[in-house]
């Protein structure tokens, strides 16, 4: 199988280009990562490459329960047990950093507003302890808030060094903060930051050249994302193919649409970027096989699958049957779910 022979990015050599998608499981209360979540990677460290799930970039940038961080000392120390792991078991892993911007509640934020590219109502759920809340008007980051996130992102990708992450992947995909910035509906700003498709994309080139200074760096967009104000029209596609041909960085990752794996989606970026591109959404074992046997994607990145089967790497090469995840089991609780599965059955 294509899917299980090696790759390389940037010196480093991938056994496989089965990948570990980042998948947000909220069970980081505090936002220590522990000995919990040392079992749950160190059960995938078979994968060609881990990203380590979205993590936040600073105290201004929480907008989810029990997800961890990489901005304090303790966070840091927490993570290092993950790298330490991955690492002994021969696996590579790289983190992704995130920040909710306007997609947060003032619980999350000590009683403040939370801030975005403009004063718009992104009009998204925000899961809090207290349970879902829609989000309200945010505040418009000032300019001296933009150069401070920026900062923020840069520390983030030193702490992950310094936690043993072998690089960092920016989560500019979805909903969130860097996502708003490149949307001209939650982006209504007339400066640097805004107004132009050029400028819309300043925050994260800015963000990119913030965490390349600490080591490799990957991007995961989604440009074909649907829902309320974030869906991207063909309009909005067309920017992000000059923004795709712009990047500078070590990886593109792509979520795909939710209609399942469309290649030719997939060929338009294929196209217009020359490093490592990883594709998600939808693929199985033999749609992933299919699309880096077709020369459109260079690994293909997994949730689901390995949600339910930390060996899906054993499993791919087999063609063992795979367990269907659970979704009661997604967010939350302990270990059952998490490092505990239930069994396959033929």
């Amino acid at each position: 199988m294509s899917l299980l022979t090696p790759a390389h990015l940037d010196g480093w050599s991938l056994p496989n280009r089965v990948v570990l998608a980042p998948t947000t499981r909220a069970r980081v209360p505090g936002g220590v990562p522990g000995e919990l979540q040392a079992a749950y990677y160190a059960q995938r460290a078979g994968a060609g490459l881990i990203v380590a799930e979205g993590t936040w970039v600073s105290e201004r940038a929480v907008g989810f329960s029990n997800v961890p961080g990489i901005h304090t000392e303790a966070q840091v120390t927490g993570w290092r047990q993950v790298t330490d792991v991955v690492h002994a078991l021969g696996g590579r892993i790289v983190l992704q950093l995130w920040h909710t911007g306007a997609v947060s509640h003032p619980d999350f934020l000590g009683g403040r507003r939370p801030a975005g590219p403009s004063a718009v109502n992104p009009d998204e759920p925000v899961h809090t302890a207290a349970g879902r809340h829609p989000t309200g008007v945010p505040r418009e980051m000032s300019v001296a808030e933009i150069e401070a996130t920026v900062a923020d992102y840069g520390t983030a990708a030193r702490n992950a060094r310094r936690a043993g992450f072998d690089g960092v992947e920016l989560a500019a995909n979805g909903v969130y903060l860097l996502a708003q910035f490149l949307h001209p509906r939650l982006n209504r700003r007339t400066d640097a930051y805004g107004g132009s498709p050029a400028n819309r994309r300043r925050l994260l080139a800015e963000v990119v050249d913030a965490a390349a200074e600490h080591g490799r760096v990957g991007v995961r967009l989604s440009p074909w994302w649907t829902g309320g104000l974030f869906t991207v029209d063909e309009e909005l596609r067309a920017e992000y193919d000059e923004l795709v041909a712009g990047l500078a960085v070590d990886y593109l990752h792509l979520r795909g649409p939710d209609t399942g794996p469309d290649f030719a989606a997939f060929a338009r970026y294929r196209e217009l970027f020359d490093g490592m591109l990883i594709v998600n959404n939808g693929f199985d074992r033999e749609t992933g096989d299919a699309v880096i046997d077709a020369g459109i994607a260079d690994a293909v990145s997994y949730a689901r699958h390995f949600v339910a089967n930390p060996d899906l790497v054993t499993r791919f090469a087999l063609d063992l049957p795979t367990a269907e995840a659970d979704p009661s089991t997604f967010y939350g609780g302990g270990a059952a779910g998490y490092v505990e599965q239930a069994a396959v059955s033929r």
